[in-house]
């Protein structure tokens, strides 16, 4: 175990007792939430991030030990462990590397080089290597054998001629080779360094047909392994799985027919054998061909695509992870009166009135769009539903007939200002956003939603969403599978369980973060604070239902089945607003209330006249109020949560504003600025939603004046930002955008666009691709748009 903790130690470049306490801690139980937030002391400051990488690492090295000791064991079982494999599988520090020195030694069927060895033709072997000098077809003579017949009657074996018997060489020496961790090790670094990803459109598929047409940057492509993008890994691979593409692992340098290749120059240096005319050189040079034609090159590839993939897929859940951080940390409306609207041509617009809690009060469905054309009556009927419940807000989903739907929001706003008018009184500040309804379909067919609202129609729970979704975006969104909420690139083409694990990672940090009032808060919400499962979480809202809103953090211990560990883990996490304790409002943990009654000690007032009170709290020095448990961060922290007591960490709401007039890509011009708001983030760059049902790329060379190598440097989900319009390609569906308001619009006279010029071939690749195909959710349907692509 100390071997873990010094390695992750070196890897996270922090102090061996900072992991040695992480680890503790997590094997007791503990959260990363809480150890992240109330367990500073103990681990020196390890924030949650850095806790994330090492639970994930810890799990890893604990499982390449559990396979270090399998290892050992079976090689012993045969009676071939030695020393020096004991040292090499001791030292071994990827899993791939230990399966590397333990593949000669592993079970498997019967193969050609172990029939030669049974038919004893590995001396010859030796000697032809050890002595070139030999003559091959001479020395075989000796080793000729009568042919086998199994027991079932079928032929054997059968090495009664020269060649069979050379054969039989060259299957034993090939297979020996195949089988060098060391050179398998060194073959596969060399072909990342310097191999290349090739692809092509596989033979006899039409590239006219549209769902080829998809994959046509992949056509004719070739790119540095080592220096593909997740994006571009991803949707090589994807072509390859529909047979579209044709997806090979290719040296640097092709070899000349008939000439060897400088991967069998890397076998033979390896060996330390070069061909010198001698009579078993040719033989030999058969058998290096052959351990690189028939054994390395296709474990080589597929060795080296699993680790592309794997690249690539961790890079595409970051992506997924970093957006939907973002999205769960929108800036909330707050306790406002919304209305939400769900679009929809035919079936009509659903619509749905949540009040200032978030409890559902009234519903309606309205005809505005085709076939029934209602306008003036479904402006009616929403006129009534604001002055009837008071509504300060309209959210509105971006689906389907989303632009059509934010107009008749805007006519409603004129309409409740020109009724306010005529009452001579002022107009109603009401305000009308477009948010991403991602998931609510997901959502209104739940169990959960059915529980919530079970005598309402499934079409317009989803409405509720949508309304629910501004008010408290991460209240909303942790009801909903994150893999449904649809922020991620080729999220269905990746590890499903990691993807699930980070995700939720990502979640049960935004909520702890935030922090959760205890007496308002669902089950889905509860179930991801620190500590709570969703039993526990179900008993507290039980408990809830029964006996009224909790008093106090203190009488959570009264639910059934929350212990002192569970109330440890998370009771710093869960608000009570109003309560008998002030504290309770706060992040201030229940375990350290003792510190704060020395503070009110030392100052003389009570924690009500504390909270607040930047100017006296700052006056006071944390080393008064540090004990032997509850050191001078700890004291630090309480005295920040006193100052701002309850404080959310998200932003302010605000509203982005679409231009009056641009409802389709068809009305976009060159040369235009826009507001819009940023729907999703990838390396390459950000894609801005300006309410014209086709997102827009700012290319990550357009995100700002200076070099930006990742765009969520500059961007992140959610946020509101001005861009112009570069180009717009209406048939593709494609819509080019810059955040640097000064730059000249895209070249008719030349390339299609001006960043190539100066680009270099894989930059170019970058840039050309930058609008490439991706699955799944939103993104992947901005993606698809752009390329003509539909799921």
């Amino acid at each position: 175990m100390q071997k873990i903790i010094r390695q992750i130690a070196d890897e996270l470049k922090v102090g061996e007792a900072q992991v040695k306490a992480a680890v503790e801690l997590l094997d007791g139980g503990s959260t990363v939430p809480f150890i992240a937030r109330y367990r500073k002391e103990v681990t020196g400051g390890l924030d949650d991030a850095q806790l994330r990488e090492l639970e994930v690492r810890l799990s890893y090295l604990r499982e390449l030990e559990d396979r270090r000791v399998a290892v050992l064991k079976s090689i012993d079982e045969q009676g071939k462990l030695t020393d020096a494999l004991r040292a090499a599988i001791a030292a071994a520090p990827t899993k791939q590397e230990l399966e590397d020195i333990y593949l000669p030694f592993k079970q498997k069927r019967r193969t050609k080089g172990q029939i030669a060895r049974e038919a004893g033709i590995e001396p010859l072997a030796d000697r032809l290597l050890a002595d070139p000098t030999l003559d091959p077809a001479k020395e075989a003579q000796a080793y000729l054998s009568p042919p086998q017949t199994l027991d079932d009657g079928k032929p054997g074996p059968d090495f009664s001629t020269v060649p069979a018997v050379l054969d039989g060489v060259r299957d034993i020496l090939s297979e020996r080779w195949a089988e060098d961790a060391a050179l398998v090790q060194s073959l596969r670094e060399w072909l990342w360094a310097e191999g290349l990803l090739k692809s092509s459109l596989a033979s006899g598929k039409d590239e006219n047909n549209p769902d080829v047409a998809k994959f046509r940057d992949y056509f004719d492509y070739d790119e540095p392994i080592n220096r593909v993008p997740s994006h571009r890994a991803l949707a090589v691979f994807r072509g390859r799985a529909l047979e579209i593409l044709d997806a090979r692992l290719a040296l640097p340098v092709e070899p000349e027919p008939g000439k060897p290749s400088l991967a069998e120059g890397k076998i033979a240096l390896h060996l330390g054998w070069s061909h010198a005319g001698r009579p078993a050189d040719d033989l030999l040079r058969k058998c290096v061909a052959w351990t690189w034609r028939v054994k390395l090159s296709l474990s080589s590839e597929r060795d080296l695509f699993s680790r592309l993939r794997e690249d690539a897929e961790k890079v595409a859940i970051k992506v997924f992870a970093d957006n939907l951080r973002d999205l769960l940390l929108a800036a909330p409306a707050g306790p406002r009166v919304v209305m939400g609207l769900d679009p929809g041509i035919r079936t009509g617009v659903k619509v749905a009135v949540v009040d200032a809690t978030g409890k559902l009060v009234d519903t309606s469905t309205v005809y505005p769009h085709e076939p029934r054309k209602d306008w003036e009556g479904s402006l009616h009927t929403l006129g009534k539903l604001c002055a009837k419940h008071g509504v300060n807000l309209i959210a509105i989903g971006n689906g389907t007939a989303s632009r059509e739907t934010d107009k008749l929001a805007a006519d409603l706003i004129k309409l409740l200002a020109k009724m306010a008018a005529q009452a001579g009184a002022p107009a109603p500040a009401v305000e009308k956003v477009v948010v991403s309804e991602a998931g609510a379909s997901v959502y209104s067919a739940s169990e959960f939603a059915s529980l919530e609202m079970p005598d309402v129609d499934v079409s317009l729970r989803g409405a509720a969403s949508i309304a629910r979704r501004l008010q408290d975006p991460l209240a909303e969104l942790v009801k909903i599978d994150p893999k449904s909420i649809g922020v991620g690139q080729y999220q269905h083409d990746v590890n499903q369980s990691e993807l699930a694990r980070t995700l939720s990672a990502v979640v049960e940090d935004c909520v702890n973060a935030v922090g959760v009032d205890l007496n308002t808060a669902s089950v889905p919400l509860l179930s991801r604070v620190s500590g709570l499962s969703p039993s526990v979480a179900k008993a507290v809202v039980r408990w809830r239902e029964s006996n009224g809103a909790f008093g106090s953090r203190q009488q959570l211990l009264e639910v059934s089945g929350f212990g002192a560990k569970t109330f440890e883990q998370s009771a710093g996490f869960l608000r009570v607003r109003g309560g008998t304790n002030p504290l309770d409002v706060t992040g201030v943990h229940p375990e350290t209330y003792p510190v704060v009654e020395q503070i009110m000690a030392k100052t003389g007032k009570a924690v009500a006249d504390l909270m607040g009170r930047a100017d006296m709290l700052k006056t006071l020095r944390p080393e008064l109020f540090a004990n032997e448990k509850f050191g001078v961060i700890t004291v630090k922290d309480i005295l920040g949560e006193l100052e701002k007591p309850g404080r959310d960490p998200r932003p302010d709401f605000k509203v982005a504003r679409f231009n009056d007039g641009v409802e389709d890509i068809v009305d976009l011009k060159e040369g235009m600025v826009l507001e819009g708001t940023v729907s999703n983030v990838a390396q390459f760059g950000a894609f801005v939603d300006l309410g014209v049902h086709q997102d827009g790329l700012v290319h990550v060379s357009q995100l700002s004046n200076k070099f930006v190598n990742d765009a969520r440097e500059v961007v992140k989900t959610g946020d509101i930002v001005k861009v112009k319009v570069l180009e717009v390609d209406v048939p593709r569906k494609r819509i080019s955008l810059t955040m640097k308001l000064d730059a000249a619009p895209a070249r008719r006279d030349g390339p299609r666009d001006n960043r190539f010029e100066s680009a270099g071939r894989g930059d170019q690749r970058r840039m050309r691709d930058s609008n490439a195909p991706q699955a799944g959710s939103q993104m992947a349907s901005a993606f698809a748009k752009l390329q003509g692509l539909r799921k």
